[in-house]
């Protein structure tokens, strides 16, 4: 593939944002011309001929920019390829395990024929914006559970996807 991929993210305190900067990191690297966009700010994705789109998760649900993100551009996106990834866990399930999708973005990415779909751990520390956050982190429950190395391999192997064809 020569042409550009979109990297598209809701993400509410930035965690998922920094694992899809993460994701573009690497297929810049494998040679891919990469543009890396909050979901809310995409406005069309015909210029894209693949799309990598995450969302964070919130109460068993995807962040709700990356849920409109996929409803408003379902018919593009059903055209070209598309990966999936959620990142939420705060614990490090996501790394002893394959973790499926919830129900809404397994739906989606039934609907959309998405390749594939992947859940990263997520991250949730002091400072981070909401009511459910808060009691989260008041409880103990919060922390950084990213593993990097496993976002890194993942993104290599949608390169490696993409770059073969």
């Amino acid at each position: 593939m020569t042409g550009t991929v979109l990297i598209t993210y809701g993400s509410t305190n930035g965690s998922t944002e920094r694992i899809a900067e993460t994701v573009a990191g690497v297929l810049r690297e494998d040679g891919l011309t990469v543009e890396t966009l909050p979901a809310r700010s995409v406005r069309d994705v015909a210029p894209y001929d693949a799309v990598v789109a995450g969302g964070g998760l919130y109460a068993g649900r995807w962040q709700k920019d990356a849920r409109r993100f996929l409803r408003r551009h379902r018919r593009a996106l059903a055209e070209r390829p598309l990966y999936l990834f959620s990142s939420g866990p705060l614990d490090p399930s996501a790394s002893e395990r394959d973790i499926p999708p919830v129900h809404g973005v397994r739906k989606a990415a039934t609907r959309l024929d998405a390749r594939e779909h992947i859940t990263f751990g997520g991250c949730l520390e002091e400072g981070a914006k909401g009511w459910v956050a808060g009691m989260i982190l008041r409880n103990g429950k919060g922390g950084d559970y990213r593993d990097f190395s496993a976002i890194e391999s993942w993104a290599a192997h949608v390169a490696d996807e993409l770059t073969q064809g």
